[in-house]
Parts: structure tokens; sequence; C-alpha cells
């Protein structure tokens, strides 16, 4: 049995009742919502109380009451970690005495009685307000005992000043808290990055030479130029040679092929050891260091699976599944086929051994100064091994961030998501019409998905050559990168092939002919173009303005025209305003009238706005909701910033 005579519920944020936490990074607000109500018609009041998990006591902010017993309010969180927030509601029995009041008085009526009932609730009070607001409390009492001075009462008890007292120093009696709900709070990197991903063998001056950490840091500062600040490496260890891959996939490798690199292992090592011709541990840890003066993270690779040859299957043998015959199933994804790949059996009875040593190997490339981890095929893998992987590297090294590369059924993506993955990739890759990429970011960020899923954008990877940028033109290469850049806070692109424009597939499929994941290329790191100055400039205004430092923050504009796509972003504080235009055509000029969402804007029609590109610099005056644009393949987007 329970006296609480309060009801909560429909708190938002939340998922599945609690059972997963949301995501915030540190400096962002949580704006909360909640349905919170009680019998009869005594006034209510609702709070939102939270702390993090390093506090020992609960900050509180009071929550606005709206019509059908909706309450709204918000906090920020301002430390990386774990925070706890509930709802606390309560009968405010003191409000509800000078509501009484208030009305009975509107009805002329006297109050005499009512002002003796409420000394009992100004003498609950009085011990917690200071020597000022003693007095003041005293002075009423005197006042309400008093019957001569009924004038001077009644407007002392519907005052103001009484109401803020009442406010500030509630009773709470019989309070009912919500459930403890969490959220996870995350560095600044896990909601705005900028990846860049090459292959370290890739990364020679000289034509046929394999690549080498030395070679990698000649190119970082074409890197940091370019205005990336993480650089991803495909896994850097040993690849096995039992079943290695040649070129363009071919079953049987020829003498000199390198295999993929996810192929990982052989007798020269496994997962914590480094492929020879790389170079050894302390290039490695140099990399790593000379990166970060830069203002570049080095994201590893953590492939969990195994070539044929890896040491870990003579080691450990209980780890991986063979057929009656005793021979080993390699991986498929049907029709694609890993010969050069063996799955870990996830269901093996030493299954705590599994899980043990392969965090293992996370903390030992964390000791090198590794901060972030692209995870392969995490979907593979069962869910709760990545929550329990992920909370004890978070435990302690709360800045390692995770990057789920999930290609899959959009549950299994989000439920990656909601265990703990910090990022994950997306169907961008695949979005090319207004109408997919409209309804794909409003799936994104009008949903529960806002809450803890990141997406980070990605126009290709090594593994998806997509068929509209097959072939494509200059202009369909800066649209995809534009449209990255300025819908989502992450991106990420694999180079220099985007950059070179290098787009030769498989006849009849997504894939790269002559893949770097089969061989080793050589590239001319010093070419420049136009693509790569435009995308330098895209990376350096992500930089300078916050609007596109977020994800959720968009509304898609009234434009006339299938060929645009028009959308507004907005920092959380309202002071950094952008309007987005990105022709979704690579040929031909497209123009119409685009409208300023003024309702979101709060802005009133008829004052002038200026906008200004921020690639071109040219500016314009806008007095009208509805303004002329046209863009041309040689420059497809417009980037304005607006002032007002």
């Amino acid at each position: 049995m329970t006296r609480e005579r309060i009801v909560i519920q429909n708190i938002e944020p939340q998922l599945d009742g609690g059972d997963f936490f949301i995501k915030r990074i540190v400096g962002e607000i949580i704006e909360i919502k909640a349905d919170v109500f009680g019998d009869g018609h005594d006034v209510i009041q609702a709070e939102i109380c939270f702390k993090s998990e390093k506090d020992s006591d609960w900050s509180t902010v009071r929550l606005i009451s709206h019509p059908n017993d909706v309450y709204t309010g918000a906090f920020y969180v301002e430390q990386q970690g774990f925070y706890e927030y509930k709802i606390k509601g309560w009968v405010d029995h003191a409000l509800n005495w000078q509501h009484g009041i208030e009305a009975k008085l509107k009805d002329g009526q006297h109050v005499k009685s009512e002002l003796l009932d409420g000394i009992q609730y100004l003498k609950a009070i009085t011990k917690q307000l200071d020597k000022e607001g003693k007095k003041y409390l005293k002075n009423a009492i005197e006042v309400f005992a008093d019957e001569s001075r009924y004038n001077e009462a009644i407007e002392l008890a519907v005052s103001g000043d009484l109401h803020k007292i009442f406010t500030d120093h509630p009773t709470r009696l019989f309070a009912k808290d919500s459930k403890v709900l969490r959220v996870y709070v995350d560095r600044k990197k896990a909601g705005f990055s900028t990846w860049y991903e090459f292959f370290p063998r890739s990364a020679s001056e000289e034509p046929g030479r394999h690549g080498t950490f030395k070679d990698c840091e000649r190119l970082l500062p074409r890197v940091a130029a370019m205005g990336f600040d993480t650089l991803y490496f495909p896994p850097i260890h040993p690849i096995g040679e039992v079943n290695r891959k040649g070129k363009n996939n071919a079953v049987n490798a020829q003498e000199g092929d390198t295999g993929v690199p996810w192929g990982i292992g052989s007798k020269l090592g496994g997962h914590k050891s480094i492929h020879p011709e790389l170079g050894k541990e302390k290039d490695f840890k140099r990399l790593v260091k000379e990166a970060n003066k830069l203002g570049i993270e080095i994201a590893m690779d953590l492939a969990f699976q195994a070539a044929p040859d890896h040491p870990y299957l003579k080691k450990h043998p209980k780890w991986f599944k063979r057929r009656p015959d005793g021979t080993m199933q390699y991986a498929e994804n049907p029709p694609k086929k890993y010969q050069d790949i063996v799955n870990f059996n996830w269901e093996s009875e030493d299954y705590q051994g599994l899980w043990d040593e392969l965090l293992s190997v996370a903390f030992h490339w964390i000791d090198f100064g590794v901060k972030i981890f692209r995870v392969d095929n995490p979907h593979t893998k069962p869910f709760y091994f990545w929550n329990w992987f992920i909370s004890e590297i978070k435990k302690k090294h709360p800045d390692v961030l995770f990057l789920a590369e999930a290609f899959s059924r959009p549950k299994i993506m989000q439920q990656l998501a909601k265990e703990g993955y910090t990022q994950s990739y997306t169907y961008f890759t695949w979005r090319t019409s207004k109408h997919e990429l409209t309804e794909y970011m409003t799936e994104l960020t009008q949903t529960n998905q806002k809450e803890y899923y990141r997406p980070n954008f990605w126009p290709n990877t090594p593994d998806i050559n997509p068929y509209h940028l097959q072939g494509a033109n200059e202009a369909q290469h800066l649209i995809r990168y534009a449209l990255a850049a300025t819908m989502s806070s992450n991106i990420g692109l694999y180079g220099p092939v985007f950059e070179f424009m290098v787009s030769d597939a498989v006849p009849g499929k997504e894939e790269y002919y002559n893949s770097e994941k089969y061989q080793i290329q050589h590239w001319d790191w010093n070419i420049d173009n136009k693509l790569i100055r435009l995308i330098t400039m895209i990376n350096r205004v992500r930089k300078e303005q916050p609007a596109l430092q977020q994800t959720t923050n968009i509304r898609f504009c009234d434009i006339g025209n299938e060929g645009l796509i028009a959308y507004y972003k907005w920092d959380q504080h309202m002071n950094n305003e952008l309007l987005i235009i990105v022709s979704l055509d690579p040929y031909y000029k497209q123009a119409a009238r685009v409208r300023l969402p003024y309702e979101l804007m709060q802005h009133n029609p008829g004052s002038p706005i200026r906008v200004e590109d921020l690639i071109t610099a040219n500016t314009y005056d806008w007095a009208e909701e509805w303004n002329y644009v046209e863009l041309h393949p040689t420059l497809p987007f417009h980037i304005f910033k607006i002032s007002r």
C-alpha cells in the first residue's frame, strides 16, 4: 500500500522503459517531457532530479506545466560518464491553498478561516529560509492571525512574493519518484568527427614498395590540411597465408599477392601484432603521437575473426567450430564467400576465455594511445558481448569511442547502438533522391533514434562503390560529400579513391575494380584538384559553424523543385543558423524558390535577412519568405549563414 497520489507516465527521453541509456555530448542539453497528474483538482508540482555518477547529491530543475498534464524542463550534462535522472511529482499543499484563496476571492467569498489554515504552511517552511525570509513569514503569520488586518492579509496571501517562496521551498509531502533513468555523456568527438580512411600499405611514394608507418607519418599534414580529425586504418596485423585471396578477390593468390588485411593472423602473429612490413611497435606509437600533434586521432580496426593460420587456432581450438569431418568452415555472407577468414564460435564452452582475450586486444592498443575503434561486422557477434565489452573498456577509459560497421537490418543496427556503440554506419551511402534523403534524415532525427543512434555518413568505403559514383563526374562527388558533411555531424571518406574520383567497378556489383582490399595501390599523393580544395573548404566550415556539429537539429524547407533539397540547421542556443541547399543533378542547372522556415526561426515576416555563402563569400539580402536560388554542376551546393 502507498499513500502517494501522483502518477508519472510517458517520460521522454528514455529507451525501452529504461533498459538502455540515452546518449549525449558534454555540454549538451537534455529536454525532458512527462505526464504528471493526480486525483482531484489539487495543484501539482514536478521537477527533474539529476546527478552524475560521481555526485552523491541530486540537482533539481522545476518542470513547467502545460495543458493536459504535460510537464517539461531541461538540464545540462557537463561531465563525461553516466548521469542519472528521474521525475519527482507531488501535491503542493501550500500552492494549492494559495490557488484556492485566489479562486474564492474572485468569487467574492470571505476567507478568514482559510487565512488561519495558511499559517500551517508558513510555519512548515520557516526553517528553510534565510534571515530576511524568516522575518517575512513571521510578519505574514501575524497578519493572517489578526482579523483587524484582513485586507492586508488577503493581499499578502495572493502576492507574488509569497508564491515565489512556496515555489522555491516546497514541502513535497508524499512525493512520487519515477524510475531512475540513465544517460551516457561522451566527449565532443563522439558527436562531431571528420574521418579519413586509407590503406597504410598503399602510402609509399615508390611504386611497388609496401607502405610503412613512416610513410603514413609523411601523409599526416595532407590529412590535417584537408580538415580531417580522425585517420582510420584497416587492420594493421599480419595477414594469413592459408587461403589468401589474390587480386580482385581471386580464390588462389599468386606469388607477391599481399592478401586482405581483414584476414588476420599468421605465423608472424595475430591481433596484438603488427604486420612486419608496416614497421615496428615504436613506429606505430610515434605515428599516433605525431598525428595527435596535428589534431588527428588514429582509429584502428577491430576485426574479431581469424585467418585459418592464426595462432589462436592452435592455442585455443575450443574457440572455433569444426565440421564433423574436422575441417574448418570459412566465413560466408551469401552469396559472398570469405575463404581466407574463419569465425569465432561465440557459443564455445570457453566463451569467457574468448571474451577476456578479445578485451585484452582492445586494451593492448589503447596502451599505444588509440582511443577510437572502427569495429568490423559487429552484427555477426552477440549483442550482449558488445554490451559487456564496451562497458568494461569505458570503466577504465571513458574517452574511447566505437564506430559500428554494420550494414544490416535496421533493428540490428539500432540494437548495436543501444548496446553502447558510440557511432554507427548508415544507409546514407544508398540514399540519393530527395524523398529518400528527407525520409531517412527524419527517421534519424525525429524519432527516438535521435536519443541513441549517432549516424556517421560515408559516401564510399573500401567495401562499397555505390552505383551512383561509378563513372560519376566531379559534380556528383561534390554533391555526395556536401550532403554527408552538412546533414550529419559525423562523416567519413575512403580516400584517396574518392577525391581522385577513382570509380571503376566490378561489372554489375558495388565493388571497386582492382580494389585495395586485395592489392597495394600506388598513389600520387601530391595531386591537387578542385574536389580536394572544396572538401577542404567544407571541412573548414564544419569546424567553424556549430550548427554543423550536431545532427538532430535539421528541418527540411519547402523548395519547388525535386532536383533541389534544402534544410535549415541551428545550434542549441540559436546563435548559429544555416540554410543549406544542394542540387541533386550533377549535369544541369536547377533553380527554384526556397521558403525560409519563419515559424521555427521565430522570425517576423518582412524583417530583412542576410545570407552569406560560406564557400564563395557572396552575400544576399532577403526580405521575403520565399527566395530565388539556382545551382550549377560547377558548384552544386550553397551553405548559407543567416544573419538578422
